[in-house]
């Protein structure tokens, strides 16, 4: 069997192999980071990602409908705890701005919501940046680098698709031990994947039934996002929904994967040319939130939330209103809701300020 033939290195590539020719191998976060992130050449500081035209797409993307049910899942949180006025709708990673825009769509039907939201994006992306301002036309909004630029207050936070990219550690359960998966170089001075020696302990995050082989993930920005949105929610009301790829089995495997123009490509490929993920630890997010106080509610898959909303019912008015659009718009709700597609994928947690209590659990989860 033929090993399918490796694209040529990016200068990205090149400068990464050069440093590791100088240091010695690095691990999988670091390379992601500097894939991602780098200013002059990672992914998301230089691409527009998003669409046809770029590496995937995402559930806004696919129907205006997954915005629509966010919109509500916002508005009825905000009724639930009291409507706050004023309050923050906080946005990460908010794409083209099609998410944030469908869920104004709905939000601007309730009774003061809009006289009370002050709407804020975080992003880092110029090109993006530019195309939410467009997708939100006349509404103001506010845009950060990091959550925590945010004024502190009442706050309902939205995040899809966001902690896919998070950078990952990777350890391997092998004969002699558990080693962390490094990336380092071939004969040919091309990035590849290697083990480094044997640790002297397990990683936190290994379990005593692992096999030989097993792979073992964990994010270490996780901890320090999820404290970042506990101290907003601990000193002021407010939600925070999450919605990504992964779920909370706590079974090991090998998610890292890239994408390039909607492709699964070799890891090391068109480095800062292609999108890089990896599965959301729902389980790790869930405990993290608990040991900071929040309340939580889920993991349900993307199709329960979905269909718990109503989704089936938005499709069916929406087709009896425009029924030469049947086919596009179920087809587009099988992608959101189906097992084998987004719906059995994607799973959704809601997190919950302890001042909350009165509440009661969001709808949806």
């Amino acid at each position: 069997m033929t090993t399918p033939e490796r694209a040529p290195p990016t200068g990205l590539e090149t400068r990464l192999a050069r440093m590791i020719a100088e240091c010695g191998p690095i691990s999988i976060d670091a390379f992601m980071a500097q894939a991602l992130y780098d200013p002059q050449a990672g992914y998301y500081a230089t691409r527009q990602p998003l669409g046809s035209h770029g590496d995937f797409t995402t559930s806004p993307e696919i129907s205006q409908i997954f915005g629509e049910l966010i919109g509500l899942w916002v508005a009825q949180s905000w009724l639930d705890l009291g409507s706050p006025s004023p309050f923050h709708l906080i946005e990460l990673g908010p794409g083209r701005g099609t998410l944030m825009a469908d869920m104004l769509r709905v939000c601007q039907r309730v009774p003061g919501f809009m006289a009370a939201v002050h709407l804020h994006l975080v992003e880092t992306n110029p090109a993006l940046k530019e195309a939410q301002r467009n997708a939100l036309g006349v509404m103001p909004a506010h845009w950060h680098d990091t959550l925590d630029g945010v004024p502190d207050g009442d706050s309902f936070i939205v995040a899809n698709e966001f902690l896919d990219c998070l950078p990952v550690r990777q350890f391997v359960r092998g004969e002699q031990g558990w080693h962390e998966k490094l990336v380092g170089l071939d004969v040919a001075q091309r990035l590849t994947f290697g083990l480094g020696p044997p640790m002297p302990e397990p990683p936190g995050c290994a379990q005593p039934d692992d096999s030989v082989g097993a792979v073992r993930e964990v994010a270490p920005g996780l901890p320090t996002l999820v404290e970042t949105i506990a101290k907003r929610l601990r000193t002021a009301s407010g939600r925070a929904l999450i919605i990504d790829y992964g779920d909370g089995s706590g079974q090991a495997g090998d998610s890292f994967q890239a994408l390039f123009r909607h492709q699964k490509i070799h890891a090391l490929d068109h480095v800062g040319e292609a999108d890089l993920t990896a599965h959301v630890d729902f389980a790790a997010l869930i405990s993290l939130a608990r040991a900071c106080g929040l309340g939580t509610s889920g993991p349900a898959t993307q199709r329960q939330f979905l269909q718990s909303l109503g989704i089936e019912t938005r499709r069916d008015a929406l087709i009896h209103a425009n029924p030469h659009c049947e086919s596009d718009l179920t087809r587009s709700v099988e992608r959101l809701i189906g097992e084998a597609h987004m719906g059995g994928l994607f799973h959704v947690v809601a997190l919950e300020s302890p001042l909350n209590a009165a509440a009661g659990p969001p709808i949806g989860l």
